[in-house]
């Protein structure tokens, strides 16, 4: 249990939380954040609050921006503006066939890495040279895979959030198109894509419940017992926890939970 606060680095970008330490930075706030290039200004977008997870893992705010850090923060913007306004330029003066994703810049070791995607492996060596003339700083070039691109450029899905990629998720984990057979879903690239073009991360996240439910529920085909009489099984559904199921009877449907089915038939078995 501690107090975390939340804070971006661009408008309207990715939050990160931290650790406010011996600080109480309000709403709008510009604080210092311990980066791998060094203290980095950041806003404060949540006031620090107590929480009742434990805080040991988050980093701790370095202090509160000064004058000074933030005149230096407007150089570092200013020099990755210029970074990415040189890079798309000379890139289409080499007609080469890559994207400029996300530009950083170091001013204590005047460095320059510039993110790209690209649709195969890119000879970028005279591009180096003339982007390092131009900058007048050590430039390096990295190529994200799609999944990256999509985490350092951000976005929203198609369920209306921020991608969860560059909100949460810190590691990427194989997603298969079995996840959405199973799920029942139309293997429609353009409903199980996400924007990396890629099948959607969330596909994975509820997969377990619809193996469980598959393993432990009666296919669609079989009969079955209910509370209002026998009958076969014409639908499932996972959300609910519940099966459709066709009357003997008088042929109308009814919707009953998974355990009203499961617990007669293992009664009937037993």
């Amino acid at each position: 249990m501690g107090m975390l606060c939340a804070v971006t680095f661009a408008r309207y970008g990715r939050l990160y939380y931290a650790d406010p330490g011996a600080f109480a930075p309000a709403v709008g706030d510009h604080v210092l954040v311990s980066t791998d290039d060094g203290p980095e200004v950041a806003q404060c977008v949540w006031a620090p609050t107590w929480v009742s997870e434990e805080t040991s893992g988050f980093p701790v705010l370095v202090g509160m921006a000064s004058d000074s850090d933030l005149s230096r923060d407007k150089i570092l913007r200013r020099k990755k503006a210029q970074g990415k306004v040189a890079a798309k330029r000379l890139i289409r003066e080499h007609e080469l066939p890559m994207k400029v994703v996300a530009v950083d810049h170091a001013l204590d070791a005047n460095r320059t890495t510039i993110y790209f995607t690209a649709p195969q492996r890119v000879d970028f060596r005279s591009l180096v040279r003339d982007l390092g003339a131009t900058l007048s700083a050590r430039v390096e070039l990295r190529q994200l895979s799609p999944r990256d691109a999509a985490k350092a450029q951000g976005g929203i899905g198609s369920c209306g959030r921020d991608l969860c990629c560059s909100t949460f998720l810190t590691d990427f984990e194989p997603v298969t198109i079995k996840m959405a057979k199973d799920q029942d879903l139309p293997l429609n690239p353009m409903r199980i894509s996400g924007a990396c073009g890629r099948l959607m991360c969330c596909l994975k996240y509820e997969h377990p419940l619809y193996q469980a439910f598959s393993a432990s529920a009666p296919a669609v085909g079989a009969r079955v017992s209910t509370p209002s009489g026998d009958g076969r099984v014409v639908g499932r559904s996972v959300p609910s926890d519940s099966l459709a199921v066709r009357l003997d009877e008088d042929g109308s449907r009814c919707s009953c939970s998974r355990a009203e089915v499961c617990e007669s038939r293992q009664a009937y078995e037993g």
